[in-house]
């Protein structure tokens, strides 16, 4: 797939209808690339607010101030001007969920690159019309793209090449349905803060008919996360390699005055009324699959509470089961909730494997000076000096950054698509099958 930019101009940014706030965390850098004006093109009210806010807010920051100068239109034709005008070549889109898979198929067919943030599908329907849009983008040349900022993680990037050392890692294992190869599990908090700020989300990001559930939201990553490290630079074929056996949800009841905290609305809107019993708001947004990949066995669960305990915040467990060693992330407490990465031999430690490890080492210590192997109780911990642990919000400016290049360079790496697609088949096969068997 090939994008029509001229490298010799700048990047033009467009931003549609932002009512998430990853779509301001793409623009908590300056890129020499991208030119500074921004046009918005979004429905007028709190969340377009929100939006210019952050972004105010990186403007006036005392260090390295950004420089945006935002152009916006909040007409109710809002879709109509951006697409007549046109006057940029990137389209970023992040909010609402229930509008996105249309709005990539408008920005497609006008011919614009699509910068879109996760899920770009919440639904079996909404997973045919991307894969529409995926063909369109194909014809005419342009990038459609998925911001996948754990990727960038240091922890998620040493799991992946530990994995691909035969010597330490061996081979991954099939597993078996009640003992996965893979098991990858999150969990996450309604009440937050972004930027030092407390978030206030919207009302409709718990419609699981706008947001989408947690089965299909919050998962793309760990399935991304599943296919970058365990295949990388394979072209998955959805069709063939996704096998989806089993899948559960289940929801996160939340009081009026939890509501009110996250939202500042004193009442449910009319749209959450049919999940609402005895002043309770129950959300979907937890979920659990178990599928095969190319017959490896994987699980997948995400959680979402309302708030963390003192001191915490959002977890994430990761394990690559191979036939010598299990490449495992903790996030808990004994980590202090930072993502660490242990190596714990299947067997007793033998001295071969722990020179292996060693070896390992020294080989990807070229690539990430100054990490190194700390003993553990069950084998080895490595240590990541703290200049590699840049934080979630700092991943956004490295996916606009690779984006950029692969709008320069022409293309994007061939197997991107293909991973796209089975990426939102699984999560909304995943939604599917819970939904049929809660009937």
């Amino acid at each position: 797939m090939k994008a029509t930019t001229d490298t010799s101009t700048l990047v033009h940014l467009i931003t549609l209808a932002p009512g998430h706030f990853h779509a301001a965390l793409l623009q908590k850098s300056m890129y020499r690339e991208v030119d500074s004006t921004v046009y918005v093109f979004a429905p007028e009210g709190q969340e377009v607010q929100a939006h210019l806010a952050l972004i105010n807010e990186y403007n006036n920051r005392k260090e390295n101030p950004t420089a945006w100068k935002e152009k916006v239109y909040t007409g109710k034709d809002y879709l109509e001007q951006m697409i007549q005008t046109k006057p940029g070549n990137i389209v970023v889109i992040a909010g609402n969920n229930q509008m996105k898979t249309e709005y990539i198929n408008r920005c497609i067919d006008a011919g614009l690159n699509v910068l879109a943030d996760k899920p770009m599908a919440i639904s079996t329907t909404d997973f045919d019309q991307l894969k529409n849009a995926f063909a369109a983008a194909d014809k005419k040349k342009i990038l459609l793209y998925d911001i996948m900022t754990e990727r960038y993680e240091i922890t998620n990037i040493l799991q992946k090449a530990f994995a691909q050392l035969p010597d330490v890692f061996g081979h991954l294992q099939k597993g078996t349905l009640k003992d996965p190869a893979i098991t990858s599990a999150s969990i996450h908090y309604f009440f937050k803060d972004v930027s030092g700020v407390r978030l206030i989300r919207p009302s409709w990001y718990f419609d699981v008919n706008q947001e989408g559930e947690g089965i299909v939201d919050v998962t793309t990553h760990l399935v991304d996360l599943i296919q970058w490290q365990c295949f990388p630079d394979v072209v998955l074929d959805y069709k063939k390699d996704i096998k989806m056996l089993s899948a559960k949800h289940w929801p996160t009841v939340l009081t009026p005055s939890q509501f009110y905290e996250v939202t500042k609305k004193d009442t449910y809107p009319d749209f959450l009324q049919k999940v609402v019993k005895d002043s309770l708001l129950s959300v979907y947004a937890n979920g659990e699959m178990n599928y095969t990949i190319k017959d490896i066995h994987a699980t997948i669960s995400v959680v979402w509470n309302f708030k963390a305990a003192d001191g915490g915040g959002d977890t994430y467990y990761s394990v690559l089961k191979g036939t010598k060693a299990n490449l495992i992330i903790r996030q808990g407490k004994e980590q202090q909730y930072k993502p660490s990465l242990y190596i714990e031999p299947v067997d007793k430690s033998p001295k071969p494997w722990n020179e292996a490890v060693q070896a390992g080492l020294r080989e990807l210590s070229k690539r990430y000076p100054g990490i190194h192997l700390q003993q553990s109780n069950n084998g080895w911990e490595v240590i990541i000096p703290g200049n590699y642990k840049t934080g979630h919000e700092q991943h956004f400016s490295r996916v606009v950054k690779n984006y950029i290049q692969c709008l320069n360079e022409g293309n994007m790496p061939h197997w991107e698509v293909a991973g796209m697609l089975a990426k939102y088949y699984t999560t909304t096969q995943a939604l599917e099958k819970a939904i049929n068997n809660k009937q």
